[in-house]
């Protein structure tokens, strides 16, 4: 048997603004941007590479990925002094639209927030970025384009199974990571909610679903319980959701409402109860 592998930090380090660092990111995304999906060979190379920086060896996986044009950082944000090995592009090109990954490097990973259509969904990459700096012991899993970029639909990384977005959440799945995936949705009469919340295609995590829309409702929150009524925007063809199915792991797909995801107070209610589910599971894992 052979001996476990010591730990390993990554070669580059930066202190920098966190916030700023990924906003400054997902302010360059587009409707009319570039997008070309990795092909089947680097998607395997990326999981290889995300696979042992998850199982804490960063240096295999800066040999895994530094061929396909990604680099691992050890980041020390300068407002809270917390520690981040971000994944993302070397240089400019393919893969600076394939999206980042974010994981906490002071704790073991108990789970993720994933942001498939940033910029799309108004305010969700900076929702997203808020979960990660306030509630220790995650990562988040961001899309490097907006869901309009690219041809015939390729860039929307919540329906396809062909980008990095993907294969970084099987291999959070694979060591029974659980997932919130954050999305956006305009208010109308058909949908008078300020947050519809559901598991996709997949019905593990009810019970937290259940638990964040308590808190939600608690707070004057509307919630639609996608498991016990029918609601729009269930995310039932989410590709993440359906892996999640497959692999009985715990996935909430979770739309909110403008106003539940700007700068105001149901924003700030909203982000109190989703913080407070992630609380719930790092504490489960």
């Amino acid at each position: 048997m052979e001996d476990e592998p010591e730990p390993s930090a990554p070669r580059s380090h930066e202190l920098v603004d966190l916030r700023d660092r990924v906003l400054t990111y997902t302010s360059g995304l587009h409707p009319d941007g570039p997008y070309d999906p990795p092909s089947a060979s680097e998607r395997e190379q990326i999981a290889r590479g995300v696979g042992h920086l998850l199982d804490g060896d960063a240096a295999r996986a800066e040999r895994a990925l530094d061929p396909v044009g990604l680099r691992v950082t050890r980041l020390t944000d300068t407002g809270s002094g917390r520690r981040y090995d971000e994944v993302a592009a070397a240089r400019d090109g393919r893969a600076a639209h394939w999206g980042r990954l974010y994981l906490t490097a002071d704790s073991a990973v108990h789970w993720n927030v994933q942001v498939p259509h940033p910029v799309s969904d108004q305010n969700t990459e900076s929702l997203g970025l808020r979960l990660l700096e306030d509630t220790p012991g995650g990562s988040l899993v961001l899309a490097g384009a907006h869901r309009r970029a690219g041809r015939d639909g390729s860039a929307d990384v919540a329906h396809r199974e062909d980008s990095v977005f993907h294969t970084v959440a099987l291999e959070l799945q694979k060591r029974d990571v659980p997932a919130l995936q954050v999305h956006g949705f305009a208010r109308s009469s058909d949908r008078p909610y300020e947050a519809i919340l559901s598991g996709g295609a997949s019905l593990g995590g009810v019970g937290e679903a259940s638990a964040l829309a308590d808190r939600m409702e608690a707070d004057g929150l509307r919630v639609c319980r996608g498991w016990s009524a029918r609601c729009p925007l269930e995310g039932t063809t989410n590709v993440q959701g359906r892996s999640a199915q497959r692999r009985h792991a715990t996935f909430l797909h979770v739309e909110l409402a403008p106003q539940a995801r700007d700068d105001g107070s149901e924003s700030d209610d909203t982000a109190d109860a989703l913080e407070g589910l992630l609380r719930s599971w790092a504490v489960g894992g």
